[in-house]
């Protein structure tokens, strides 16, 4: 939507009316938009652990990015994912088929993990909407 008068806000909760489920074989992302998904799996990320998550080769090379936040230590959900098409034709993209892998690394644990702090993202499930405090 291309609508200069309206304005994406997380802070004034706006998305929700942006939001469509799709249960399909694909989905088509359109040039210069995004959508947002999620993981197939529910992870639970061990308090010496970080996990950072990146797009595949394929997927990349047609322009589509794939954005997340890191895994943080002591974080359990499911990943929303944010797919972004940079190319200047809509993009394919099918369900179930690998759009990302996440690169683990071990370390000290952390002092105070995300579960530690209560972090609002912790045990989502499905897509989440920012939750961004007013």
């Amino acid at each position: 939507n291309h609508d200069s008068a309206r304005v994406i806000d997380p802070k004034r909760g706006n998305l929700h009316e942006m939001m469509t489920a799709t249960v399909a074989p694909h989905f088509k992302i359109p040039q210069n938009e995004f959508v947002l998904c999620r993981s197939l799996e529910y992870f639970r990320i061990p308090t010496d652990m970080l996990g950072i998550v990146v797009g595949k080769s394929t997927y990349a090379r047609c322009g589509l990015i794939v954005n997340t936040t890191p895994l943080e230590p002591g974080w359990e959900g499911h990943v929303t994912i944010e797919l972004s098409n940079t190319a200047p034709l809509p993009i394919r993209v099918y369900a179930n088929e690998g759009i990302a892998q996440v690169l683990f690394f071990r370390g000290r644990p952390a002092a105070k993990n995300y579960a530690d702090k209560q972090g609002k993202y912790q045990g989502q499930r499905g897509i989440t909407l920012p939750k961004v405090e007013r």
